[in-house]
């Protein structure tokens, strides 16, 4: 495990797997590093580059050291550390929260190019409703942290509903640790609740925007949202893939990627 130090002092560990060009993966809100363990076999010719990132479950931190309003910038702070700590020109994937960390340090840091799945970003319209932090942080306060975690599965990983999540859940390899997290989650979703997409996305990098026709829809039009505002981008869809896309398909989308970097 190497380490380096973002500009707030903040130590930030990581692994890197591989001598090629530096991938760095950004994982989304609910999931651990290992989250990109069945993607990173897809990349040979990279050298993957897996934080252990400041926050969601790795190194959490009080309210009252970060609050919602800061979580962003955080994020952004410890990704330009390992940017500039790896060598070579760096490519961010990120996932969920993790694309939108992407997407905004590319706004400051030089990267060869930015792959971004789903990034969360709320469209407008939706975004003056979001009420999910809400919702979560009441449950926690009531004492039903396991049923506040549920609501953000729901919400984002079944958008149309579920038959059995009962049984989806026994399956899911963070469940029951994930609730550890409850707190974390309501603290991301505000930020993303805050958080506007920009008329026009100052990136001088590529960018492949990513979606899943299985994901939920307002992700997916956030993905058409963000694509229509950066000035050197693509936008792919994947046909019968979720908002898990890079953990469900790493085949797949890992193609997609190699393609687009390779042009």
């Amino acid at each position: 495990m190497s380490m380096t130090q973002s500009a707030d002092g903040t130590e930030v560990a990581y692994e890197r797997r591989g001598d090629g060009r530096p991938l760095i993966l950004l994982h989304g809100g609910m999931a651990p590093r290992e989250y990109w363990d069945t993607v990173v076999p897809h990349f040979d010719d990279f050298g993957a580059v897996l934080p252990r990132r400041p926050g969601f479950g790795t190194c959490l931190d009080s309210l009252e050291t970060t609050s919602a309003a800061d979580v962003l910038d955080r994020e952004t702070e410890y990704v330009c550390s390992l940017v500039d700590a790896v060598d070579g020109k760096s490519i961010l994937f990120g996932h969920s929260f993790g694309a939108l960390t992407a997407l905004e340090t590319a706004r400051d840091a030089e990267v060869e190019a930015v792959l971004a799945y789903e990034p969360a970003i709320l469209p407008d319209g939706f975004r003056e409703q979001a009420d999910l932090a809400d919702r979560m942080e009441q449950l926690i306060k009531d004492g039903q942290r396991c049923e506040a975690v549920k609501r953000y599965i729901e919400t984002v990983l079944h958008p149309d509903g579920i038959d059995d999540l009962e049984g989806w859940l026994a399956g899911w390899p963070v469940w029951p640790d994930c609730v550890d997290l409850a707190e974390e989650v309501v603290r991301m979703n505000r930020a993303v609740e805050k958080y506007e997409l920009p008329t026009h996305f100052d990136i001088d990098a590529p960018v492949l925007v990513m979606s899943g026709t299985d994901g939920p829809a307002f992700l997916r039009k956030s993905a058409r949202d963000v694509h229509e505002t950066l000035p050197h981008s693509r936008f792919v869809e994947f046909d019968g893939v979720s908002h898990s896309g890079p953990g469900e398909a790493p085949g797949l989308i890992s193609s997609e990627v190699t393609s687009f970097l390779d042009r």
